[in-house]
């Protein structure tokens, strides 16, 4: 149907555009990083202002179980969770460790009502360490490419090709350019609406970098 050159520029920067979305995942999951990261820093800030707060009050049989997280707290640093991603982890999991193998300390926690941030500071930094070696395992084999040129060519290849096609339609009566004129319009439809709905999951908070690609209407 005489679009077989205009097809294969566009087919051509399929490549650069899996860069791309390479590229986009790997910042997606520095991003989640990031929260992560703030969240372990949030969890112990609560551990401490807890601790703090049955300090001042006046019951007889809470004072031993805070005198003990206070040592604890003072052995591993009340900045915890302040530094790089690498001492944050080291430190919450000799933190941990620590909290894991001692009775006194395990008490004291269920005595102040702290098990859940505890259990939560677990699960979390163990799900940020495994994050994390991905990402710098798949930084290590990720191009940094250019995803503002490569959206550029990727539209002009696009225009062209539409160019093309609507071109040759009006040239060649015989030959049919409406059956897959209509498949293509179809296929963008579905695209725009699913795009649309991603964005607006996006606009509410969700991550939507991680989602998996759209799938093609059958």
């Amino acid at each position: 149907m005489h679009l077989k050159k205009s097809f294969e520029r566009l087919t051509a920067l399929m490549p650069q555009i899996d860069g791309i979305k390479a590229q986009e995942l790997g910042n997606a999951i520095s991003n989640k990083l990031s929260d992560m990261n703030a969240e372990r820093r949030t969890l112990i800030k609560s551990v401490i202002e807890q601790v703090t707060t049955f300090g001042k009050l006046s019951i007889p049989e809470m004072a031993p179980h805070v005198a003990v997280l206070n040592r604890f707290l003072d052995k591993h640093g009340r900045d915890i969770g302040s530094k790089n991603y690498t001492d944050n982890t080291k430190r919450f999991n000799d933190l941990l460790a620590d909290y894991n193998s001692s009775a006194e300390v395990k008490a004291a926690v269920a005595a102040l009502q702290l098990v859940i941030l505890f259990d939560h500071l677990a699960a979390l930094n163990t799900e940020f360490d495994n994050l994390y070696m991905q990402r710098n395992n798949e930084n290590s084999t990720v191009e940094t490419v250019d995803s503002r040129a490569i959206r550029q060519e990727t539209d002009k290849a696009l225009t062209a090709f539409f160019d093309t096609f609507e071109i040759f339609s009006a040239e060649f009566d015989d030959l049919d350019y409406q059956t897959p004129a209509n498949e293509l319009n179809e296929f963008i439809s579905h695209y725009k609406i699913q795009l649309k709905a991603r964005t607006t999951r996006r606009h509410q908070g969700q991550d939507v970098h991680t989602e998996a690609p759209i799938v093609t209407p059958a």
